[in-house]
């Protein structure tokens, strides 16, 4: 398993940090996400086999945010 930080800006709410969880939970291959509201970033926990950071930045910007890798 390989573990990426994403810093994302836009998140101002719990319902801001759900759309994100769950924006990166559906990303095939993420076993575990950590959405931070305090510090603006997630800790995600994915198989890279499978799953790449370019997906987990698309399925939050899809949601409406901005993220990058940290």
């Amino acid at each position: 398993m390989a573990k990426a930080i994403l810093n994302i800006e836009g998140m101002s709410c719990d319902h801001c940090v759900a759309a994100v969880d769950g924006a990166l939970k559906s990303v095939e291959g993420v076993s575990d996400v950590q959405v931070s509201l305090e510090a603006n970033n997630a800790t995600v926990e994915y198989d890279e086999a499978v799953a790449t950071t370019e997906k987990m930045v698309f399925a939050v910007e899809f949601q409406g945010y901005t993220a990058t890798v940290a």
